[in-house]
């Protein structure tokens, strides 16, 4: 099967045609950096092996997630390049086109939003844009499918004949004299057996750092760095130029050019676009973050109160009604041991039971978040944030991952990727633990309507809210003390506002859906069953009371250092302990311990142990204190280092125990 690369800027609907030509479905958004690493799938003709790889402006990368794509051009053999490009950016895409063409690679494109380039009066002559760029050049529209099929077809026609292009001279750049003496000069200088040798030559003037380590293993890098010296003071000298690669942008942009006179037509259009008129209320200065925060708690009010509620109630009544009856029914059936019996019901069923009657609020609340993707609206927020957070030494694209991060932390903090600056990378991967995830949803949910059934979505909101403000504070401390400053870089893609489509919106919903589904299927049985067995034995032997128990010796010894913060019962701290293997397991932990000895069901249980100021005090520190173990791997895998990584467990931990000492303390008094 052919190898095939899948390659485009951010936001040309790269991966929703990658999901188009396999029929499978890849994480989609609207801002740059989602495909943090690279994503195979079969075509769906069976002839090829399609590779989606991260968004790229240039071949020149300046994050992390942008070296995955040149990498594998540097590295592998492609047979075929799908280049996608926005039909209402082409200025702008055909940079990278170029960058392909130069490399040498069989080229296809896939020209999408041709409705998109309609509605702005833009006309495309595709025939006289292919022959301009020497390449095949396809109309689809990914989001509906429309010419994906014909997609398909030329790209096997590419693959069969080894031509992709038509019979053409490509309108290539030229770089001048100087320049191709120079790239010339240096391709001379390589052994024979070099691949892409004048791409690579291309590559090193215009400051490829990856392509300079790729040439500095056939040459010496004092003959390099000598050879783009006299180079550049060449180019300056004739052209008042200052660098080359200022030079080879400006060659492709009047290549570009060119091409687009004789291939596209503009129709006068209306001057503001309704794109432009949203943005005018949706990134205003002063409205931007309001808008926002009430669209959250909108989001919550929807998932906590006016829907979610009621199907988490019907499913935990059939639970623990209809579905509880049955297994007992069907335990005496089998003659189950009282012990398998015990385990079963009081430990898997209570435990993962406990947290599935969640999955409703889970699933609406990840319906919005996909909406708001789909829509458009996720970049303006990184656009709104970008001044605020500025101001403590990041800059909006932080946000991204922090907002991903809602979602689950463990994606987030890989999506930190995407952000050029070591040091804003480094910030960001050790505050987007802060951002309230899905899995603390379930705590929140589950003591919200316990103790504020009137006020859950103003509650919850409050937590997302402290999450972030904390995240602002520590960054404007981490930035002022542990790393050394250094330029920001804000550049962030605003795509046109679309209606979300359903069949995407249910896509999306499930994806990151079924991530803690799961988990209740893997961590959240596991724990469950672990904590009940420590709870059924110990020091007396096998079925003791759980107030005997190995877990109750293990929370009692902790307890004193709960107490100041106003949940001193070993169930809870217990519970809290547990939390480190998955957020989740927090409430299973709790279903158990609590639910078990009193046969009462959970909410009402906890109203004998909490108040709701201590109850607030929990869901605080559950909010901040330690990442679960799945963060804290993929934190170690980003930043390659133990000390950050025992760092951000660390600052979390004290940064939860004096905020929740602080709330409890200054409420008891307050009174």
């Amino acid at each position: 099967m052919n190898d095939i690369g899948l390659i485009g800027n951010p936001n040309t609907g790269k991966t929703s045609l990658f999901n188009a030509l396999t029929r499978t479905y890849a994480y989609v958004g609207n801002w740059a950096g989602v495909t943090v690493e690279k994503k195979v799938g079969v075509l769906s003709n069976k002839r090829g092996h399609l590779t989606d790889l991260p968004g790229v402006y240039s071949l020149n990368p300046l994050s992390e997630d942008e070296s995955v794509t040149i990498r594998y051009l540097l590295e592998s053999t492609p047979d075929i390049m799908i280049n996608v490009v926005d039909a209402s950016q082409l200025a702008r895409n055909l940079h990278l086109t170029l960058q392909l063409i130069e490399r040498g690679s069989q080229v296809v494109i896939a020209l999408n939003m041709m409705d998109s380039a309609k509605s702005q009066g833009i006309h495309i002559d595709i025939e006289r844009l292919s022959q301009c760029l020497g390449v095949r050049v396809v109309p689809v529209i990914a989001r509906s499918g429309a010419g994906c099929g014909k997609l398909l077809d030329s790209v096997s026609t590419a693959s069969d004949s080894g031509n992709p292009a038509p019979a053409s001279s490509p309108t290539l750049p030229d770089y001048g004299p100087i320049l191709e003496a120079a790239v010339q000069s240096l391709t001379d200088a390589l052994p024979g057996g070099v691949r892409d040798a004048r791409w690579k030559a291309l590559q090193f003037f215009e400051g490829n750092r990856l392509a300079a380590q790729a040439l500095a293993q056939h040459v010496p890098e004092d003959f390099l760095q000598s050879l783009h010296r006299r180079t550049e003071a060449a180019i300056h000298a004739k052209t008042g130029i200052p660098s080359c690669e200022a030079w080879i942008r400006l060659r492709r942009s009047e290549a570009i050019d060119r091409c687009l006179q004789a291939s596209v037509r503009c129709e006068q259009r209306a001057p503001v676009s309704m794109s432009q008129r949203l943005d005018r209320i949706f990134t205003h200065k002063w409205l931007g973050i309001p808008i926002f925060l009430c669209l959250m708690y909108l989001t919550f009010k929807l998932t906590f109160e006016w829907l979610g509620v009621y199907l988490s109630d019907a499913l935990d009544a059939l639970i623990q009604g209809p579905f509880a009856e049955g297994l007992e029914r069907l335990l005496a059936y089998a003659d189950a041991s009282n012990f398998i019996r015990a385990l079963i019901v009081d430990g898997i069923l209570s435990g993962v039971g406990g947290v599935i009657v969640f999955v409703p609020q889970i699933f609406i609340l990840f319906f919005i978040i996909s909406l708001i993707e789909d829509s458009g609206y996720m970049a303006r927020i990184a656009t709104v944030m970008d001044r605020l957070l500025e101001g403590v030494g990041l800059n909006g694209k932080a946000f991204i991952p922090m907002i991903i991060g809602f979602g689950c932390n463990v994606p987030g903090v890989m999506a930190a990727r995407t952000i050029e600056q070591p040091k804003e990378r480094l910030l960001t991967i050790l505050l987007t633990p802060l951002m309230s995830c899905s899995a603390r949803l379930t705590v929140y949910s589950l003591f919200a309507f316990a103790f504020f059934p009137s006020h859950q979505a103003a509650i919850v909101l409050s937590l997302y809210v402290i999450g972030v403000v904390l995240a602002l504070v520590l960054a404007k401390l981490f930035s002022a003390t542990l790393a050394g400053s250094e330029p920001s870089l804000f550049v962030v893609e605003l795509p046109p506002y679309r209606v979300p489509q359903g069949k995407t919106l249910l896509r999306s919903t499930w994806e990151k859906g079924k991530g803690f589904m799961k988990k209740a299927g893997t961590f959240i049985l596991a724990g469950s069953v672990v904590i009940w067995l420590l709870s059924y034995t110990g020091p007396g032997g096998i079925g003791v009371d759980i107030d005997r128990s190995f877990l109750q010796k293990l929370g009692q010894m902790l307890t004193p250092l709960f107490e100041p913060l106003g949940f001193g019962n070993w169930q809870s701290v217990c519970a809290l302990i547990t939390g480190f293997f998955a957020k989740e397991v927090v409430v299973s932990t709790m279903n158990i311990l609590y639910v078990a000895p009193t046969e009462a069901g959970l909410r009402e249980t906890l109203t004998h142990f909490f108040t709701p100021l201590q109850a607030y005090s929990f869901m605080l520190f559950t909010l901040i204190y330690v990442p679960c173990m799945a963060t804290v791997a993929v934190i170690r895998k980003e930043t390659g280092s133990a000390r950050w990584t025992w760092f951000a467990v660390c600052y979390a931990l004290a940064a939860a125990y004096l905020l929740s000492w602080l709330i409890y303390q200054i409420g008891s008094r307050i009174g």
